[in-house]
């Protein structure tokens, strides 16, 4: 069934957000590469499904790490993903910078064929300041992530963005994101999540605050999103709404990591404590 038959098509879904916002909840952006986590996600209310190849890392017990062939690994994880869920749109995570598709309109179109209902910039160069500045010079670097959106806006396909600063927000926003994630740093907690890097709540939400206030300067329509750093649980997360302009929470190793952690130890070791009659 094409995207727009299920309301999944961008006008959709920000109809569908908007909705959210406006009844006093949250939007909810779980990382979903897998098919069990995604079936799961959706039972429990989740408002977007998001497939990064970069969750295989977290399935295999490591800290969030690009493995193999990011676009082609993602999307060949949308049927696994789509086989298990029936209303809730599925945003496909692409590298721009894959210098195999120098003509960026064919990777987006290769996702929308695939059946994405929407695309995100991850793995992104943003967080790479170095490699963003040396692959920039020969054309793959973040405005390459700039272009994406564009060319998503142009195809009426609805886009997702992880921002690392104000001046890339608004970069992106001007290129036609319809959601604006503050990206925050690698999330805390957990048996693999960040330690020393991880950002106190209070220069993560300074951060957040210029971020989104870049972006909702810029236009005051797109939705704003914060991710990862100190926020990785549920109850982190209404410090969140308070004190920024986020409205919503995306959550990747909070989602598709931590939970799994918690919940095996925890079943072992109920297992475990049951003595023989």
């Amino acid at each position: 069934m094409p995207p727009g038959d299920r309301g999944l098509d961008r006008q959709g879904i920000l109809a569908r957000f908007r909705a959210t916002i406006s009844s006093g909840q949250p939007i909810l952006g779980a990382g979903s590469s897998m098919g069990i986590i995604a079936k799961c996600a959706e039972l429990a209310g989740a408002d977007v499904l998001l497939v990064y190849s970069t969750g295989r890392s977290r399935f295999m017990g490591l800290p969030t790490t690009p493995l193999g062939d990011s676009n082609l690994d993602t999307l060949a994880l949308y049927d696994e993903i789509a086989n298990v869920v029936e209303r809730t749109p599925i945003v496909g995570g692409i590298e721009a910078i894959d210098p195999r598709f120098m003509k960026l309109g064919r990777l987006v179109d290769r996702f929308m064929d695939a059946g994405y209902d929407g695309l995100i910039n991850f793995p992104t160069i943003a967080n790479l300041p170095d490699r963003r500045r040396i692959r920039g010079d020969v054309g793959l670097g973040f405005e390459r992530e700039v272009e994406l959106v564009r060319l998503a806006r142009e195809r009426d396909f609805f886009s997702m963005v992880y921002a690392y600063s104000a001046e890339d927000a608004v970069e992106l926003v001007d290129g036609g994101a319809d959601a604006v994630v503050a990206h925050l740093g690698w999330t805390a907690g957990g048996l693999v999540g960040a330690t020393d890097s991880a950002l106190t709540v209070e220069v993560a939400l300074e951060r957040a605050r210029r971020i989104l206030g870049a972006a909702l300067d810029r236009r005051p329509e797109v939705i704003p999103l914060a991710h990862g750093g100190p926020f990785s649980a549920p109850e982190d997360t209404g410090v969140l709404y308070r004190e920024t302009p986020a409205r919503g929470f995306v959550g990747a190793s909070s989602i598709e990591r931590i939970p799994i952690e918690w919940a095996v130890t925890e079943v072992v070791r109920q297992f475990k404590s049951v003595p023989l009659g």
